[in-house]
């Protein structure tokens, strides 16, 4: 039976209405293909970490999972490699899981020998309230490594960003004082490779050693060794945690370099990072800072009333969807599953232009049925594009921009938008509209 798209854009909420994550509904309760789990995140952050261990503790589902998702993965060494598990069943359940991994634990020790170790829980230990915190700590100490707890209930998670999270935020109880190299560390990048990023080039040429890179290719001494940094550069907001953690304990200073499109908030990031170094600001900076402003400017005619659902994409979402608001484009639809303080600035602005309906990500079966309501002309994210371009919608691709970092980011996004735009006008007019 074909759902109503008046009666599903009635149920949104109006940017203009919310004030925090609990005021932005789902579109539908039942999500297709709905959110990954946090035990998802942890097994993908973990994988990043050469010499470690995941042991994952919970039901035959959850441990087959992650067992299934890693076993093709070259970082975890296949069937044999370093994700193991610790399957409960209903004793287990009923009477607690301490005795049974402090048990197989021993046997993962004499195989494995790891220099560190994840201990992942899952929603069934976390609802009988094991002490995974204490079991973690009694264990280092039995075995002489750090055994380090990562929670990754579901049923408190919008998603798998939270496993991502905890995994790389423990890792800070590795970490020891030590001299500082004046290098600076990455921390949060997902996906894509540092070294072909525009940050990379700028840093290479002033100079600057990259220490640690988490969780995206580091080894546990490098954690260990990672408080050796001047600055810690944050890519995203999962890494958030663990700089703030690091500025307490060793008072390293943070520079928040997500992956803006905003020329301004780049070129602050850059001079922000090169203020902490005590580095002159490479000099090409100012070429690239302008040219990406001219790009807008060439740009901006084609884009402007341009309307568009916001889907998944590696980008900041409100400073992203505040960008395009800013050219002229119409957010019609924004799909976010975070709304934080920092994002308050950036949807102000928003609702300078217009007033977007906002909604839970990862629910793309019934925005079909939007689609037919709102008609926009682009959607940025992952959908299926043949199924766009009956409705006249064209699909605006953003996987490349996950490894990159500074102006790039905003030349690649302009690119992207003005191919869109013009691959949406020959689909509507195929269509009649």
């Amino acid at each position: 039976m074909a759902m109503d798209g008046k009666e599903l854009v009635e149920k949104l909420a109006k940017l203009s209405q919310v004030q925090s994550i609990k005021d932005i509904p789902q579109l539908t309760h039942a999500l297709f293909p709905g959110t990954h789990c946090p035990l998802m995140g942890a097994a993908m952050a973990v994988g990043g970490i050469k010499d470690s261990l995941i042991v994952v503790v919970g039901t035959d589902e959850c441990t087959y999972y992650t067992k299934s998702m890693t076993i093709h993965s070259e970082k975890f060494g296949g069937i044999d490699g370093r994700c193991v598990s610790v399957v409960l069943d209903d004793h287990d359940v009923t009477f607690g899981s301490a005795e049974k991994v402090q048990e197989a634990f021993k046997e993962i020790i004499e195989e494995y020998r790891p220099q560190c170790v994840f201990l992942v829980t899952t929603c069934v230990i976390e609802i009988i309230g094991d002490d995974f915190d204490a079991i973690s700590e009694g264990l280092s100490e039995l075995y002489g490594i750090p055994v380090l707890p990562v929670h990754t209930e579901h049923f408190k998670c919008e998603d798998h960003l939270p496993g991502l999270e905890r995994t790389i935020t423990v890792c800070a109880e590795m970490m020891k004082s030590c001299d500082s190299d004046n290098s600076v560390n990455l921390l949060g990048q997902r996906m894509g490779d540092f070294a072909t990023t525009e940050l990379y080039a700028m840093l290479q040429k002033a100079g600057v050693k990259i220490g640690l890179q988490l969780p995206c290719g580091c080894s546990v001494d490098d954690i260990k060794n990672a408080a050796a940094a001047k600055v810690n550069i944050v890519v995203n907001d999962i890494a958030l945690p663990l700089a703030q953690k690091m500025q307490e304990k060793f008072g390293i200073p943070y520079v928040y370099f997500n992956k803006f499109v905003i020329p301004e908030k780049i070129y602050e990031a850059y001079k922000n990072l090169f203020g902490y170094l005590e580095l002159e600001l490479p000099e090409e900076l100012e070429g690239l800072y302008q040219n990406a402003r001219e790009e807008i400017e060439k740009t901006k005619g084609e884009l402007e009333g341009i309307t568009y659902i916001y889907g998944n994409t590696p980008y900041a979402v409100f400073e992203m969807n505040c960008f395009l608001s800013s050219l002229g484009m119409v957010p019609q639809v924004i799909q976010t599953n975070r709304y934080t303080e920092a994002d308050e600035p950036y949807a102000k602005e928003i609702l300078q232009y217009t007033d977007p309906y906002v909604c839970k990500a990862a629910n793309i079966a019934p925005l079909q049925y939007v689609y037919d309501v709102l008609s926009p002309y682009l959607y940025l994210g992952h959908e299926f594009g043949n199924r766009l371009r009956q409705k006249g919608i064209a699909i605006v691709h953003s996987d490349r921009a996950s490894g990159m970092l500074g102006f790039e980011v905003t030349g690649y996004l302009l690119q992207q938008l003005v191919k869109s735009v013009r691959e949406a006008k020959e689909y509507r007019k195929e269509l009649g509209l």
